[in-house]
Order: C-alpha cells, then structure tokens, then sequence
C-alpha cells in the first residue's frame, strides 16, 4: 500500500514536471503534494503537447514506456502527430551490475555454475525488463543468456493497478474518452506485458517459429537450452550477425539486400498468412543478418496468433486491399468485427474507395503499404469506429516488414509482392484437396440433417396425438383479454353480493312488526354497506377507465 502511493506520487510528479499539472489535479484528488508536485509545472513553449506526452512516458519508467509503444498502433484511436511521437519512444536503460542480477539466476537456476563455464559480467544488450550476457555452456556451447531486471515485476504490477485506477478515472471525469476504451486498452497492455515477464513463453514461441520455418531457406531461429533457463531466465543459442537496417554491413558481406528484403517479406506472409502465428515486434533490432545470409529472428516475448477462420478474413481484407475492391473489404471488416453505423457506412465506403483509387494510381515505387494502412486508420478515427486491437497490431506489423524490406529493396512494391501470395491462398482455400473435403463434409452433414426431418415430423407428430404437447400461447392481446374477463367476474360477483345484501336489507324491514328485537338497524347497516360497496365500485370503474385510455394513447 506505501509502495503504491509512493509510486502514485512518483508519477504525480512527473506528469506536473511535463505541463500536466492540471490533469494531475483532476486524476489524483486529495493526494499529498510533495516535491515539485506543489507547482504546476511548467508550461514548455516550444515543446508539443505529443512531445511532453512521449518524455513523460519515458521518464515514467518500463511500464509506461511499453504501453506507449503498444499505443503506438493504434493510428484508429489518436492523433498522427502524437503516433510519431509514441514511435520514438525507446526501450533503453542503462545495464545492471552482474551482481545485481545474479540473484534472479540465484534463484531461477540454483546449479548454473555447473551448467555454465562462464557467463561474460558486462551485457552485450540492456532493456528495460532484462539484460543478455554471453555465455559459454559446460560443453562449450556459447549461449546468449537474457536475465530479468530485479523486482521488475513487483513493479510493474503495482504500475498496471495504478493504471487501471487511471482508465477508470479518465472515463469518469472525461466522459468523451470513452470512445477510446481506456480500460480495456490497459487490460490487454496488462495481459501482454504479464506474458513478457515469462520467459518460458518467450522460449515456446521460439521454438514454435522455429518449427514453422524449418521448410523456409536463409532463415534462422536461435535454439533453446531448457536445462540453464526457467521462468526469469533464457538461454538461447548466441547467434552473430549486423541489424537488418544496416545495408551496408550487408554488402560489405557479398550479400544482395534486395534478396533479404524477399527472404524476410516471405517469411512474414507465410507466418501470419499460412502458420497464423507470427513473429510480433519486427524492428531492426530484433532481425540480424548472417554472413551466410540467414535471416535471423530474435526476442520472441511478444508473438500474435491469428486462428483459422480470422486468418481466412484478414487474406480477404488484404485482397480487398490490393485488389481496390471495396465491396470485398466491407464484408472482411464486417466479419472481423468492425461495425459501421447505417448512417456513415455510405461515407465511409466512398473514402474507402477514393483512398483505394489514389494507391491505384501510384506507381511501383510510390506504393507504400505502411503509409496506406495510416490513411486507413485515419479514415476508422475519422468516423469514431471501433477495431479490434489485434487488426491495427497486425496492420502494423505488415507495415514494418514493408517498411524494412522498402530500405533494403527501394523498388519493392507490396501489393506487387503480396498479389500471386494471396492468389495462391485463396486458390488452397477453395479447390485444394482438402477445401474440396471440408465442402464433402459440409455437404454430407447437411445431407444427414435433411434425412433426419421426417423421422423429426413424425416423432412430433405422434406426441401431438399422445397429448403430449404443450402450446404456451403468450400474446399482449390475449392478456389483456384475460385481464378484461377477471376484472368483469369481479364485478359481477361485487353487483352479486351487493344486491343479496340490499334484497335482504328490504326483507328485515318488511319483517320489522315481528318479535325480533332491533331488526330495522341490522337492515340500515345492511343498506349503509351497500351503499359504500357502490360507490367503491363506481370510483374503481372510473379508474379502470381512466387507465385504459392513456395505454391506448401511448
């Protein structure tokens, strides 16, 4: 709990440092004010709202800086300029002592000193959930060994409640944003940061890819040595090679990057489009190239699956895409999830059209997949339509190899590239051997469905004739009718009653010269209550009537 408001001052203070003092105000009430948080900051004039925005999420620590990356991808939801600035956030931080870190192997791997000869105390790379050191295994295998920061975790748990308490806040206080779904946007940033914290499902993922690119030449996964990793430790195999941004590294090789540029791109299509499960964070950092001119896959903590019948709907979009066919990409976003309202879906069709018509007018070098998938996501903002989050990530994921293969190759021309892909997709989809046997046994239930109709009829038939069947007839009119029939009973049984008492009444007083002693005032009670009985039932009656006449205006 003191962990937690000491953090919440923390980030009080720097949202006031960066000119967000009011916001600060309205989102930590009666929060004790210490430090600079006693100001209001100030104002930075030359500095942009989206530029103070991206320097507090770095300032903010690792938490926040994912999570301004991983809103970097949606173009759908904010503004470009604050997207540029979202970009250049950096998951940099100065590398920890090895002695710092050796209680996480300490405690992850208690026998790694027998597992491993050595392990190099400066890291060769430091980020802000871990660091990697080069290793040397007992048999001399030399291993890259990524370690998890300290108290990383406690951390970001306690940063990922803080957060939570904050959508929830922002939804409250600024009703408007709700269009934006900030709660749910930090509950899939909370589901995908837990998954990077757990190294075994880095490790699984790789192996998967790797698995999956075996048939693929010039690409290489690096290998998993389980017995030196666990949850908070991985020990892969250490792999050499320059950043795949780095052209002329590549050359300086005797390799052609227009090659890797074709290697990488294909890799990517038959991944997402093929495996449904696919490689999710393809910045040049994380893609090496070998002197062999292998293409190497690195940092597998964040990998998206994309399951069959959702696979089958984004090839459609895609092809809708390339192919400038609107109607196509409507019914794939349709099924994908992304509602239109009736009201704007002929608008938003003609600015889908109009930008599908200016990349058909581009030409080879001009077509920029990235830049498009951009405009799209400015035409879904524009129109306040909500999209899944998994669609923009992958759209963005498409952009970056496009973008990465745009640098090594400048001729490279994604729809170009992408067409005889999908062609050929959707040709196995819909006449290879086993599209045609789905379609046998899609026939063949529907067949056995149909048979089964008039054994169903009789079956019915035969309760129908046991008296077996029930009908429940439930209808506003019938009600009511029912409603009509009591309320007319009740009457008739009140007018019943009222007049055997009034007849009786009269009777007493005919028979009021005989010995019975006070009759006359039993017959005066009698006729006092029929009295009070009538003009019950006449008040009641106005009622009735009074209420049947509004619910027959409205």
């Amino acid at each position: 709990m003191l962990a937690g408001m000491k953090r919440y001052g923390q980030i009080a203070d720097i949202l006031v440092k960066h000119g967000f003092g009011i916001a600060v105000d309205e989102l930590f009430p009666g929060l004790p004010r210490r430090g600079i948080f006693k100001g209001r900051g100030e104002e930075p004039v030359a500095v942009s709202v989206s530029e103070r925005i991206r320097l507090a999420l770095e300032e903010l620590g690792p938490t926040f800086i994912k999570f301004g990356q991983i809103m970097s991808t949606r173009r759908e939801l904010f503004p470009p300029d604050l997207i540029d600035e979202l970009l250049k956030l950096q998951d940099r931080v100065p590398a920890l002592p090895f002695s710092q870190v050796q209680c996480v192997l300490d405690e992850g791997i208690p026998n790694w000193n027998e597992l491993f000869l050595s392990i190099d105390p400066v890291p060769i790379a430091a980020a802000s959930l871990s660091q990697v050191h080069r290793g040397l295994l007992s048999d001399g295998t030399v291993v890259a060994v990524k370690i998890q920061r300290p108290d990383i975790e406690e951390l970001i748990e306690t940063d990922l409640l803080i957060l939570s308490s904050l959508a929830e806040r922002l939804e409250v206080i600024f009703p408007d944003i709700r269009i934006f779904n900030p709660i749910e946007l930090v509950r899939d940033f909370s589901r995908q940061i837990r998954k990077e914290l757990d190294f075994t499902r880095d490790g699984k993922n790789a192996e998967r890819i790797r698995r999956n690119m075996a048939t693929l030449p010039g690409i290489s996964v690096p290998k998993i040595f389980w017995e030196a990793s666990s949850r908070r430790v991985l020990t892969m195999e250490y792999i050499k090679g320059v950043r795949i941004d780095n052209t002329e590294s590549i050359r300086g090789m005797g390799l052609w990057p227009k090659e890797i540029a074709q290697t990488g791109f294909s890799a990517y299509l038959k991944q997402i489009l093929v495996d449904g499960f696919f490689h999710g964070d393809p910045h040049p950092g994380n893609l090496l190239v070998m002197k062999n001119g292998d293409l190497v896959f690195l940092d597998f903590g964040i990998c998206m699956v994309l399951r069959p019948k959702r696979r089958d709907m984004f090839i459609r979009l895609l092809h809708g895409i390339v192919e400038n066919d609107v109607d196509e990409c409507l019914a794939a976003f349709s099924d994908l999830g992304v509602a239109v309202s009736d009201n704007d879906k002929e608008l938003f069709r003609d600015d889908l059209f109009l930008m599908l018509l200016d990349y058909t007018d581009y030409e080879v070098r001009q077509y920029d997949f990235s830049k498009m998938a951009t405009e799209l996501a400015e035409i879904l903002r524009k129109y306040q339509i909500r999209v899944p989050g998994e669609l923009m990530r992958l759209m963005k994921v498409i952009g970056m190899v496009g973008d990465i293969a745009l640098s090594l190759d400048p001729s490279f021309c994604f729809s170009t590239r992408v067409r005889p892909y999908l062609a050929e997709l959707l040709r196995e989809r819909y006449f290879s051997s086993e599209a045609l046997k789905n379609d046998v046994n899609t026939g063949i239930t529907s067949l056995r469905a149909l048979l089964r109709i008039p054994d169903q009829m009789n079956a019915a038939l035969k309760r129908v004739s046991e008296g077996r069947v029930r009908i429940d007839v439930v209808a506003d009119d019938i009600r009511r009718l029912q409603e009509t029939f009591d309320r007319s009973a009740d009457r008739m049984m009140v007018g019943l009653i009222t007049s055997s008492v009034v007849i009786g009444s009269s009777l007493l007083l005919l028979a009021s010269g005989t010995t019975i002693p006070y009759v006359h005032y039993v017959a005066i009670i009698g006729y006092t209550g029929a009295v009070i009985v009538g003009i019950y039932a006449v008040i009641h009656a106005i009622r009735i009537s009074r209420k049947a006449s509004l619910r027959r205006r409205s």
